[in-house]
Protein backbone atom coordinates (compact mmCIF):
# COMPACT_ATOMS: atom_id res chain seq x y z
CA UNK A 1 0.00 0.00 0.00
CA UNK A 2 1.19 3.37 -1.29
CA UNK A 3 0.76 6.01 1.29
CA UNK A 4 -1.09 9.06 0.40
CA UNK A 5 1.28 12.12 -1.06
CA UNK A 6 0.55 14.35 1.44
CA UNK A 7 1.33 12.07 4.20
CA UNK A 8 4.93 11.39 2.47
CA UNK A 9 5.56 15.30 2.58
CA UNK A 10 4.77 15.40 5.98
CA UNK A 11 7.17 12.82 7.05
CA UNK A 12 9.74 13.67 4.99
CA UNK A 13 9.32 17.01 5.82
CA UNK A 14 9.66 16.14 9.52
CA UNK A 15 12.58 14.13 8.79
CA UNK A 16 13.94 16.86 7.07
CA UNK A 17 15.25 18.33 10.74
CA UNK A 18 18.82 17.44 12.78
CA UNK A 19 16.44 18.53 15.92
CA UNK A 20 13.55 16.36 15.12
CA UNK A 21 15.78 13.78 14.03
CA UNK A 22 17.19 13.83 17.19
CA UNK A 23 14.11 13.71 18.94
CA UNK A 24 13.01 10.67 17.06
CA UNK A 25 16.38 8.94 18.15
CA UNK A 26 15.62 9.91 21.89
CA UNK A 27 12.56 8.42 21.46
CA UNK A 28 13.75 5.27 19.93
CA UNK A 29 14.40 4.60 23.28
CA UNK A 30 11.09 4.77 25.06
CA UNK A 31 8.80 7.54 25.57
CA UNK A 32 10.21 10.61 27.08
CA UNK A 33 8.35 14.13 28.35
CA UNK A 34 9.14 16.82 26.46
CA UNK A 35 11.40 18.52 29.31
CA UNK A 36 13.73 15.32 28.82
CA UNK A 37 13.49 15.77 24.96
CA UNK A 38 14.11 19.54 25.17
CA UNK A 39 17.22 18.73 27.81
CA UNK A 40 19.79 18.33 24.99
CA UNK A 41 18.57 20.77 22.58
CA UNK A 42 19.99 24.71 22.30
CA UNK A 43 16.23 25.72 22.19
CA UNK A 44 13.57 27.58 24.00
CA UNK A 45 10.60 24.91 25.45
CA UNK A 46 8.08 26.62 23.31
CA UNK A 47 10.69 25.67 20.02
CA UNK A 48 10.67 22.03 21.18
CA UNK A 49 6.95 22.44 21.36
CA UNK A 50 6.54 23.48 17.66
CA UNK A 51 9.07 20.61 16.38
CA UNK A 52 6.83 18.02 18.13
CA UNK A 53 3.85 19.73 16.59
CA UNK A 54 5.11 18.90 13.57
CA UNK A 55 6.81 15.21 14.11
CA UNK A 56 2.95 14.63 15.52
CA UNK A 57 1.56 15.86 12.50
CA UNK A 58 3.41 13.70 10.66
CA UNK A 59 2.53 10.87 12.66
CA UNK A 60 5.92 10.06 13.05
CA UNK A 61 4.95 10.64 17.11
CA UNK A 62 2.13 10.93 19.32
CA UNK A 63 1.74 12.47 22.79
CA UNK A 64 -0.78 12.27 25.79
CA UNK A 65 -1.16 14.60 29.09
CA UNK A 66 -1.59 13.44 32.31
CA UNK A 67 -1.52 16.16 34.79
CA UNK A 68 0.89 18.83 33.60
CA UNK A 69 3.74 16.59 31.75
CA UNK A 70 3.47 15.99 28.07
CA UNK A 71 4.87 12.27 27.37
CA UNK A 72 5.87 11.49 23.68
CA UNK A 73 6.11 8.37 22.32
CA UNK A 74 7.47 6.96 18.46
CA UNK A 75 4.93 5.61 15.80
CA UNK A 76 7.08 2.70 14.90
CA UNK A 77 4.52 1.89 11.88
CA UNK A 78 4.50 5.73 10.41
CA UNK A 79 8.26 4.76 9.55
CA UNK A 80 7.35 2.09 8.08
CA UNK A 81 5.54 3.88 5.26
CA UNK A 82 8.69 6.02 4.25
CA UNK A 83 10.65 2.79 4.00
CA UNK A 84 7.85 1.58 1.56
CA UNK A 85 8.32 4.12 -0.64
CA UNK A 86 11.78 4.44 -0.48
CA UNK A 87 11.91 0.46 -1.30
CA UNK A 88 9.59 0.72 -4.12
CA UNK A 89 12.14 3.49 -6.15
CA UNK A 90 14.67 1.13 -5.46
CA UNK A 91 13.08 -1.66 -6.60
CA UNK A 92 12.14 0.08 -10.17
CA UNK A 93 15.45 1.83 -9.90
CA UNK A 94 17.44 -1.83 -9.51
CA UNK A 95 14.79 -3.37 -12.63
CA UNK A 96 15.73 -0.48 -14.99
CA UNK A 97 19.70 -1.13 -14.37
CA UNK A 98 19.64 -4.52 -14.62
CA UNK A 99 17.92 -4.32 -18.02
CA UNK A 100 20.38 -1.52 -18.83
CA UNK A 101 23.17 -4.03 -17.93
CA UNK A 102 22.07 -6.85 -19.65
CA UNK A 103 21.67 -4.26 -22.96
CA UNK A 104 25.23 -3.08 -22.23
CA UNK A 105 26.38 -6.86 -22.07
CA UNK A 106 24.61 -7.78 -25.25
CA UNK A 107 26.18 -5.27 -27.49
CA UNK A 108 29.16 -6.15 -25.47
CA UNK A 109 29.03 -9.84 -26.85
CA UNK A 110 27.70 -8.34 -30.30
CA UNK A 111 30.89 -6.31 -30.94
CA UNK A 112 32.95 -8.96 -29.81
CA UNK A 113 31.61 -11.42 -31.74
CA UNK A 114 31.49 -9.21 -34.89
CA UNK A 115 28.01 -8.12 -35.38
CA UNK A 116 28.30 -4.68 -34.53
CA UNK A 117 30.37 -2.25 -36.55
Amino acid sequence: MTPEPQALDRMFQALSDPARRNMLERLTRGPASVSELAQPLEMSLPAVVQHLAVLEQSGLVKTHKLGRVRTCQIEAGALQRAEQWINDRRIGWERRLDRLGDYLAQQTTDQEEGKTP
